[in-house]
């Protein structure tokens, strides 16, 4: 199962830089000038956790592997991006296949740093990306809404259930509004099947100059007051020292932070956003061959979870013994929680808890 988010913003704001940091790699080309992305670049990162450490060391396992989410850079928007200004609608349908946006936004002055807009001003800026997006999804239902109207007249009960769901939707774009503010209670899974850019959630990243990587800047101050007024998140990041960052041995990183009053990587802070912003959990599975830490959706039910490993393992599902993370540690491992009772045989309707170690038992 995959979850990703797509880094979007103007160009020159940074994008390229934090994702190239962000995957420790050069595989996205930052350079000082507008559509310098062609195509959107993907990388994986793992989350960090230091409860995998934790459990690892308890299991005696060979080896760990973390949970990940995927980052796509896409190619920096500009004004009249929906209607085919810039790049345009390409990479307007790369950002519909994403699960949730990282809109970074340039807090930082510099000449010589040119910005498309000719000033910097980060309201601006997300304001500028944000119309270009809600153009996107008005142009999208309206091409949908004359067939459904027609079908639903027709007497056809689907596409009546459909203009239900898209005339509030289309009524708040045509006011200026994101899709995200007008899905009615209850229809969250039936809009995410429209595929509209604004009802997908957003962290905004905050990317500043490095004498504000610890405590923002007035700039960073306006995007964070932007995110709680309309219920996304924001982080500030300097990309500039997160590049630098990646450079570094692991052993050198931590010095360097707490010299500038970080207590971790920016970069591990957006990660864990991104998976906060996407409603995600984490649960385990430990052994001697490895412990591994899997990604599901808050609200997954066992036999799901498991299906996360194998199919088979949802199909034939019997039962998940389970730990939760805090009786692992206090008692020592798998063996002790099982002597102290803290085990628990959960059946097909136990929800996943964060931090849950389980063993599935399955037959197939």
């Amino acid at each position: 199962m995959g979850f990703n988010c797509g880094i979007v913003g103007l160009p020159n704001v940074g994008k390229s830089t934090l994702f190239n940091a962000l995957t420790q790699t050069a595989a996205a080309q930052a350079a000082n000038y507008p559509f310098c992305t062609i195509e959107p670049n993907v990388g994986r990162v793992a989350v960090p956790d230091p409860r995998l450490e934790t459990i690892a060391r308890l299991a005696k396992s060979a080896k760990v592997v973390p949970t990940s989410l995927e980052f796509v850079d896409i190619a920096g928007l500009v004004r009249g991006a929906s209607q085919g200004e810039g790049l345009g609608n390409q990479f307007l349908a790369h950002i519909r296949e994403v699960d949730a946006i990282v809109h970074v936004l340039r807090c930082f002055e510099d000449t010589e740093i040119a910005h498309v807009e000719g000033s910097v001003d980060p309201i601006r800026d997300a304001e500028t990306v944000e119309t270009e997006l809600m153009l996107a999804d008005l142009e999208s239902l309206e091409k949908r809404v004359a067939g459904l109207i027609k079908r639903a007249r027709g007497g056809d009960k689907e596409a009546a259930g459909q203009l239900a769901l898209i005339e509030p939707i289309l009524a708040a774009l045509r006011a200026g509004r994101p899709a995200r503010t007008a899905v009615p209670p209850g229809e969250e899974a039936a809009a995410r099947r429209l595929q509209l850019l604004t009802t997908k959630p957003v962290l905004y990243v905050c990317n500043v100059e490095e004498a504000a990587a610890a405590t923002g800047n007035a700039l960073s101050a306006r995007v964070f007051a932007r995110a709680a007024a309309e219920g996304a998140q924001a982080i500030v990041v300097s990309a500039a020292i997160e590049a630098e960052i990646a450079e570094m041995p692991e052993t050198e990183r931590r010095e360097f932070l707490a010299s500038l009053g970080l207590a971790d990587s920016g970069l591990d802070r957006v990660i864990r956003a991104g998976y906060a912003l996407l409603g995600l959990i984490t649960f385990f599975t430990a052994g001697p061959k490895e412990t591994r830490a899997w990604t599901v959706p808050r609200g997954t039910r066992a036999p799901q979870a498991a299906g996360v490993i194998h199919g088979d393992f949802e199909r034939g599902f019997i039962a998940a013994e389970t730990i939760a993370y805090e009786d692992y540690v206090a008692c020592g491992g798998e063996q002790g929680a099982k002597e102290a009772g803290k085990m628990r045989i959960e059946g097909k309707d136990y929800v996943v808890r964060d931090g849950d170690v389980m063993l599935f038992r399955f037959n197939v």
